[in-house]
């Protein structure tokens, strides 16, 4: 017989399990009070099937539910594949809609209404996937503006121009919403001027503050009230702060909340990153994450670093306002669903960008 739900608040770390079912040791994980929600990877994964009975046993261990995330971008960065429609890198479309803007541009595959309804229907299909299977919401969209095609970021970003940049993620964003899904824009303030991979070292942007503002910060600006969460750069902007996003108060509480007024889930980058500073404790990320206003904590592929940001973080249970955010990032499963003509229409349209 199936133990009751654990009743608990929920707290401010989102950590990942190790395999496609929960073991022992994951379960005292995901039972403690500062556990507010799993991460998904495609360790996770082996089949639809597979995936919907591990986040029904997720679920089912604490009322309220933790949230359920993982990142299904598209391209390069995509964790559920067989089951599921195979997502083109988000840079195809930015190419597929430079391309309508091109002198012979004539055909109706040249048609920037149907690059901004593709797209739309991309964030749609997406979500309703991935909500199909108890998903609460994907990491996505990638707001960084994409100058680099070699870079960590690379073809995971729309585009290089921050107006267009705003449109095309404006209609990915608005496809999700149909389908029920909140959006998490990253990386804040942004992560494409940077040749470095965050996940290695600490990447360096020398521009001034103006310079920011006028090509990064203006898309989160112009997109702020579509968004759900905002996930943070693990990247220094030393002419403007020498902490880097994740631990500053100026970029999240001044810049973020006071200056752009968003009011949802600020949510860091992975602690365990080399670029979330590894002279730094596990405790002392959290302390300076949470210090700086991230309301969710994101601790993944370190079993040592989860155990000991969870005995750091003790019975610490999110802020009121810290649970409202990560409460509306739940997936709206009352939303009205595509088709099996609509949703197979919209693959055979991501097929040509693949």
């Amino acid at each position: 017989m199936a133990k009751p739900p654990l009743t608990l608040p929920l707290g401010c770390v989102m950590l990942d399990v190790k395999g496609q079912s929960l073991d022992d040791d994951d379960i005292q994980r995901l039972q403690h009070p500062a556990v507010g929600g799993v991460i998904l990877f495609a360790r996770n994964f082996a089949s639809r099937s597979q995936v919907i009975a591990l986040i029904t046993e997720i679920k089912a261990l604490r009322q309220p539910a933790l949230l359920v995330a993982v990142d299904q971008e598209g391209g390069r960065v995509q964790r559920f594949k067989e089951g599921f429609t195979v997502l083109p890198a988000m840079a195809k479309f930015g190419q597929w809609l430079d391309q309508c803007a091109a002198p012979n541009a004539e055909d109706e595959n040249t048609d920037e209404a149907a690059v901004f309804g593709c797209l739309q229907n991309t964030g749609r299909l997406m979500a309703q996937e991935l909500i199909d299977c108890g998903v609460d919401f994907s990491f996505a969209p990638v707001l960084d503006v994409g100058l680099h095609a070699d870079t960590v970021i690379g073809d995971r970003a729309l585009h290089a121009q921050p107006a267009t940049l705003v449109a095309m993620a404006r209609a990915y964003i608005a496809g999700m919403q149909q389908a029920g899904m909140q959006a998490t824009g990253k990386h804040f303030p942004g992560h494409g001027h940077v040749l470095q991979d965050s996940h290695l070292e600490l990447p360096i942007d020398p521009r001034p503050m103006a310079d920011i503002e006028q090509c990064d910060l203006t898309v989160f600006a112009q997109l702020i009230d579509q968004l759900g969460a905002v996930m943070t750069a693990h990247v220094q902007f030393p002419e403007v702060d020498t902490a880097i996003p994740t631990y500053s108060p100026f970029w999240l509480q001044t810049v973020l909340r006071k200056q752009l007024g968003f009011n949802g889930l600020i949510v860091s980058d992975d602690l365990t990153m080399l670029g979330a500073d590894p002279n730094l404790s596990v405790g002392q990320r959290c302390e300076s994450a949470l210090q700086a206003g991230c309301d969710l904590l994101l601790i993944c592929n370190d079993t040592e670093a989860m155990d000991t940001g969870l005995s750091y973080l003790g019975d610490a249970v999110m802020s009121a306002d810290g649970a409202r955010r990560l409460n509306a990032m739940r997936a709206d499963i009352s939303k009205p669903r595509l088709s099996d003509a609509q949703h197979s229409a919209v693959k055979a349209q991501i097929q040509l960008l693949l």
